[in-house]
């Protein structure tokens, strides 16, 4: 059977991720992939769908709801890979007793609002020109390596390019594991 791997979309949800097939075309060779719409986790209205309104949603509670929702599906031993705003969703899961073997996450900035880090292995992946990723003192702080994607912005995660790159270190990483 092969391990499950649940992919959190980033805060436009499934209305804007056609470029999820980058990742779960690739990684559905080793894992059973399961998509979340991080809105539909959260309890966000799209109704005003702007990135403000939208985020303002989830920072007023859509990630508390989120959390419990992911929480709610009952995974046993899970591995996340999640985008923006669904990165702060796994990582508060990961910290409220989810039980997550790795966690994966691209433009999750957020996190640097962060003081504690969930106890699994972790890829923090940013992109170079993205001004909202964590400083050098987070990263140091919870003892964590900052990956920097070379002349890419926050949307870094939408290129297909950037894509195969990820899915080669995700895929590496299992093979490591499964020996």
């Amino acid at each position: 059977m092969k391990p499950v791997l649940i992919v959190l979309s980033d805060l436009w949800g499934r209305e804007k991720s056609d470029w999820i097939q980058f990742y779960s075309k690739p990684l559905s060779s080793i894992y059973t992939v399961k998509f979340y719409d991080s809105c539909e986790l959260g309890g966000v209205d799209k109704s005003a769908y702007q990135e403000s309104k939208l985020h303002e949603q989830f920072v007023n509670g859509g990630i508390s709801r989120a959390v419990e929702n992911l929480k709610a599906e009952g995974h046993k031993i899970i591995e996340i890979l999640a985008f923006s705003i669904g990165g702060v969703i796994g990582w508060k899961a990961a910290l409220n007793e989810m039980n997550i073997r790795a966690f994966f996450a691209l433009s999750s900035t957020r996190l640097r609002y962060e003081t504690e880090k969930p106890n699994c292995y972790i890829r923090l992946f940013y992109g170079e020109k993205d001004k909202y990723q964590p400083n050098s003192d987070w990263f140091e702080q919870l003892e964590l390596k900052n990956n920097i994607i070379p002349n890419v912005s926050h949307e870094m995660y939408r290129d297909e390019n950037v894509a195969r790159f990820i899915c080669q270190e995700i895929l590496a990483t299992r093979k490591v594991w499964d020996k």
